[in-house]
């Protein structure tokens, strides 16, 4: 041990350092230190310093100022700017009971004039997706807005609420609001603006009563002079005035928040009797049907601008032999899924008429209406009108569901793009569910 303490001999003695060499080192070292500590200060002057806008004045390329603003904190913080809003809505779906997932596919109607017990229950206990109000449940403004409120703070997942505000002959807030004008004198005005007015202006008066879906535009194209069911329903006579008025209303209405739910696929112009009473029954060709009373539809689909494509569509119980010669459109596979679906591009909510009308419940229950409608391609069914028939029609997809009639998958697939749609149209944060 005492010999490795000892001094190296002569030989291996480092060579005298160069005087200059030190200095130089010396001098690295120095600027090293400045670097350090001037870096250190600027990223402290970052953080508390100068606002974005100072920054920007003297900052160039792709940094971000701080404070981040809200847009830029959202990004961070969630996961909307990377998933779209199904991807979110799958999320919750796979949260939910058969229960919970079966009750977000039916719009409840309810027969008392004030908030019931009843329907109370449907949506607190049953998980109705939305709700549908006629005139006589809309007598104030301070009670249809209190009402709403009371079914939107019972709902464990925001509701749809619904209301068919055409104008004209469907009126449902006449008891509130000055009557509107119709479809027809709407066209016939000659001023697309006139139906982007009409448009903005239904937009507001729902809004301020908390009626978030309008079961309008009409968008069938009008065949028969005073057909029972379209009279002043329809914006003209042709494909294209349908296009052109249902257009700028929907534009209009969608701009300002309100769901637009185009109707009545696969078009109910030719139809000579009250689709109410009655199956209805167009007999044109295929061609006829592809090029009048289907195009509209297809236009609002594949428009590219956003603010024509619908919310939602709704089909009917109209018999067209041409496409398919044995089942309504709204319970065809063949309109439902092969034309709106795969050939149309369609891939929002479509919501059923209403399942108690003549010209299906002659036929089928209302409960076996539904899956039908789902194996169709439906994805909300409008009709119950109680708890009674909502139990009944949650039992028969169940039912459906447990017995293999009706893919799980099929639920699953209506009940994401519910969800989507409440998120698109900001009734629902677009965030993932909570833990």
């Amino acid at each position: 041990m005492a010999n490795s303490m000892q001094s190296p001999p002569p030989s291996y003695l480092p060579p005298a350092r160069n005087s200059h060499t030190g200095a130089f080192l010396i001098t690295i070292i120095s600027l090293l230190i400045l670097l350090i500590v001037t870096g250190s200060l600027i990223g402290q002057h970052l953080l508390t310093g100068p606002s974005p806008t100072t920054l920007t004045d003297t900052v160039t390329g792709p940094f971000i100022g701080l404070p981040l603003n809200i847009a830029q904190r959202n990004a961070l913080q969630h996961l909307s700017s990377y998933m779209q809003d199904k991807q979110l809505a799958s999320l919750y779906v796979a949260r939910m009971s058969l229960d919970e997932e079966v009750g977000q596919l039916i719009m409840v109607e309810y027969g008392d004039t004030y908030y019931s017990s009843d329907l109370d229950t449907m949506i607190n206990t049953l998980h109705a997706g939305g709700v549908i109000m006629y005139e006589f449940q809309m007598q104030t403004f301070d009670q249809t807005k209190s009402d709403i409120a009371q079914m939107q703070a019972r709902a464990k997942i925001p509701l749809l609420i619904s209301t068919d505000e055409e104008g004209g002959i469907v009126h449902r807030l006449i008891h509130i609001y000055p009557p509107r004008p119709s479809a027809l004198s709407i066209y016939e005005s000659g001023n697309p603006a006139y139906a982007a007015q009409q448009g903005h202006q239904v937009a507001h008066d729902l809004s301020a009563l908390g009626i978030n879906t309008n079961l309008a535009p009409d968008v069938d194209v009008a065949l028969i002079p005073n057909a029972p069911d379209q009279i002043t329903r329809t914006f003209g006579f042709t494909t294209d005035s349908v296009i052109q008025y249902a257009g700028s209303y929907l534009q209009a209405m969608q701009s300002d928040g309100t769901i637009g739910c185009i109707k009545h696929f696969p078009g109910l112009g030719d139809a000579s009797i009250d689709a109410h009473v009655g199956l209805p029954v167009v007999n044109r060709t295929k061609d006829q049907l592809y090029a009048v009373e289907l195009a509209p539809f297809k236009h609002f689909i594949q428009s590219p601008d956003r603010l024509e494509n619908p919310g939602m569509i709704m089909p009917t119980d109209v018999l067209m032999p041409a496409i398919d010669p044995t089942m309504p459109a709204e319970l065809s596979p063949i309109f439902m899924t092969d034309i709106l679906r795969k050939q149309f591009g369609y891939d929002g909510v479509v919501l059923t008429d209403a399942l108690y009308m003549q010209g299906i419940s002659k036929t089928w229950s209302m409960p076996e209406a539904a899956v039908l409608a789902l194996k169709a391609g439906d994805d909300m069914m409008l009709g119950p009108t109680g708890v009674g028939q909502m139990e009944d029609m949650i039992n028969g997809i169940k039912a459906a569901v447990l017995d293999g009639t009706l893919p799980k998958a099929r639920i699953d697939e209506a009940a994401t793009r519910i969800i989507a749609l409440k998120m698109e149209y900001h009734l629902m944060p677009a965030v993932p569910p909570q833990a």
